[in-house]
């Protein structure tokens, strides 16, 4: 006997008296479409952690190089052709002898592995040194004398562009600037074929075949310089040679002179005098001569054998970096006596830091310095390009 009220079918339920209990509670039990977020999300983070944890990630290794695409300028005609030596660059000679600007392209140095990320501070970089004889068109400016050197509409400067890296350390450095390349053959590939590449080769506006050793000397990574001839106290009974910048002259003509001393080649960081005890002596000559090289971004390297010299005193108003010699280190020209003048010039920089010498492509020169240089550098001198000693208004 059944005393309870008789079972329904779901069918006889009237709508809206369904059993409570057959309801899922809110909150209790997911939705689909929560159930469907939360296995999308635990998809993404297994993914994620098996490319995390892959031996080689889906993406490639970052890899920063220093070698760029660089643009040539024209080129001063040279005697001869320019051997070539380095089989880093591809179709640069082939460049050189065209028309009109190209692309050099360079491979890298070295072909990183893929797990590897090279990354350089391109201060340290400078120029690539196996297109360093290939001068930067932004830094041309052409003119009827010929290719000027001049700062580039974004500010870089000729001195900036075609400096000769180095460490950037505290320790004593030592700039040795050779000059007269240019005038002997002879004399001019001895220098850059045994000097040591962090010494800075001066080049003479009356040489032979300038452009030829500019490209063979940066090739080798000097620095070079442009020496201009000034006039000396005793001139014209010595001449420094043909443009001579002369007190006496106006400004226009001694700018003019100018011009054609720093058209002879490129690629320079800056000048430095030949001779010109009496121009050096002038504030008037040199104030013109000051602003000149400001405007175009290249240094003034004063050799120190003028003691009246008002160079110091007017480069750092006009923007030049500058520096001065501490010694004429061939005077006398025998290889104890030019041994004796580096020595001096290592002392010099372990008291001050720094040190500047300069001499001439004499053979008894070139020897004695690759030499003295080979011993000072184990005794923990570093020979630098004069770019780094000088003192640069711009970066003060």
């Amino acid at each position: 006997m059944d005393c309870g009220l008789p079972l329904q079918k779901d069918i006889e339920r009237p709508l809206g008296q369904q059993r409570q209990a057959n309801k899922p509670r809110r909150g209790i039990m997911p939705s689909y479409r929560q159930m469907t977020s939360g296995l999308a999300v635990v998809l993404v983070v297994a993914v994620s952690g098996m490319i995390a944890t892959r031996e080689r990630p889906y993406r490639s290794p970052v890899q920063v190089v220093d070698v760029t695409p660089v643009e040539r300028a024209d080129l001063p005609p040279a005697d001869e052709p320019a051997s070539n030596d380095d089989t880093a660059v591809n179709g640069a000679e082939d460049a050189a002898a065209s028309e009109g600007p190209s692309i050099i392209q360079v491979k890298p140095r070295e072909k990183p592995s893929n797990s590897v990320i090279v990354i350089r501070d391109p201060s340290e970089i400078g120029q690539d040194l196996r297109v360093a004889h290939l001068p930067d068109n932004a830094l041309i400016e052409k003119t009827a004398a010929g290719p000027l050197p001049v700062r580039a509409s974004d500010g870089r400067r000729p001195f900036d562009v075609y400096a000769r890296p180095w460490s950037g350390t505290r320790g004593a450095r030592v700039a040795i600037i050779i000059g007269g390349l240019g005038l002997s053959q002879t004399g001019t590939q001895s220098a850059i074929a045994k000097l040591p590449s962090s010494v800075t080769l001066a080049f003479a506006p009356h040489g032979n075949s300038i452009g030829r050793w500019m490209q063979t000397a940066r090739r080798e990574g000097h620095e070079i310089m442009m020496q201009v001839p000034m006039e000396p106290f005793d001139y014209p009974q010595v001449n420094p040679g043909e443009n001579t910048l002369t007190v006496g002259d106006s400004a226009q003509s001694n700018v003019e002179k100018l011009h054609w001393s720093l058209a002879r080649t490129t690629n320079y960081t800056g000048v430095m005098n030949y001779m010109g005890a009496r121009y050096l002596a002038d504030k008037s000559a040199m104030g013109q001569l000051m602003q000149e090289l400001g405007k175009r971004g290249l240094m003034f390297l004063d050799d120190g054998t003028s003691a009246r010299s008002v160079a110091a005193e007017l480069a750092l108003p006009d923007r030049v970096p500058f520096a001065a010699g501490d010694t004429v280190i061939d005077t006398e020209r025998s290889r104890n006596a030019i041994l004796k003048k580096l020595d001096e010039l290592e002392n010099t920089a372990r008291a001050r830091g720094y040190a500047v010498g300069t001499g001439s492509a004499f053979g008894e020169t070139v020897e004695a310095v690759a030499s003295w240089v080979k011993e000072a550098r184990r005794r923990g001198i570093e020979i630098v390009p004069v770019s780094a000693i000088a003192v640069d208004p711009e970066r003060r």
